[in-house]
């Protein structure tokens, strides 16, 4: 008779083996060592870890060339730990374990959490283009994408929501990358307008020259205002 068993009971049970195994003592020219399913596991929780720092490292390559900055790719892949860490936390609270469908989550939420953050450094850089001192482009730029960040990103929650609930079938495979998803993003969008215009704040140092277009742009504004 088989059974299937998710990565966290297969987990388990192979420490539990090895501890085993680790504590029989064998004959001379005999060894014993826990394979088969356990072996695959490893594998792929490897190929999915390469695959998850290569497509942190292409995003940065793509950003940098964007920007025309070393520094603000960086500032902007700071989103990822912080998905990380809303992720962890919705698994454990959730009691869902680490698996392979978990880390395609993670993979793809690495590609969600880093727009909104796009989105804002880059009205940042916009408002400073304009002639605006860094905070008061800052102010600026987290008022202006405040509702399309929060907008987004509640479609990206209530559209995994079914998924994460475990309704349909078969969805009890697909339910640990939902929740991973949307634990990631929830969290990432909350301390997006928090800690990236704090870390924005402390380590650009890139002067901007106002261009014609950003000071006429900024009359206007400021015309309309008046």
């Amino acid at each position: 008779m088989t059974a299937n068993l998710s990565a966290g009971d297969l987990g388990t049970a192979v420490a539990e083996l090895e501890s085993i195994v680790a504590g029989v003592v064998m004959p001379v020219g005999i060894m014993a060592a826990v394979s088969g399913q356990s072996d695959d596991m490893r594998d792929s929780f490897r190929s999915l870890q390469f695959t998850m720092l290569l497509a942190v490292f292409l995003v940065y390559l793509v950003m940098a060339s964007q920007f025309e900055s070393l520094l603000h790719p960086f500032v902007i892949l700071l989103t990822i730990p912080l998905a990380l860490v809303g992720s962890v936390w919705a698994m454990f609270l959730t009691g869902t374990t680490v698996n392979v469908v978990a880390y395609i989550g993670l993979i793809m939420l690495a590609g969600i959490v880093v727009n909104q953050s796009i989105v804002l450094i880059d009205a940042v850089n916009q408002a400073r283009e304009r002639g605006l001192g860094k905070h008061e482009a800052i102010m600026e730029a987290a008022k202006m994408r405040l509702r399309p960040i929060v907008i987004t990103k509640l479609t990206t929650i209530l559209g995994l929501l079914p998924m994460a609930l475990g309704l349909g079938e078969g969805a009890e495979i697909r339910r640990p990358m939902a929740i991973t998803v949307i634990g990631g993003v929830a969290v990432a969008s909350f301390f997006t307008l928090l800690v990236i215009p704090v870390v924005y704040s402390l380590l650009d140092r890139k002067r901007f020259r106002a261009t014609a277009v950003g000071a006429v742009a900024r009359i206007a504004t400021e015309s309309g205002g008046g």
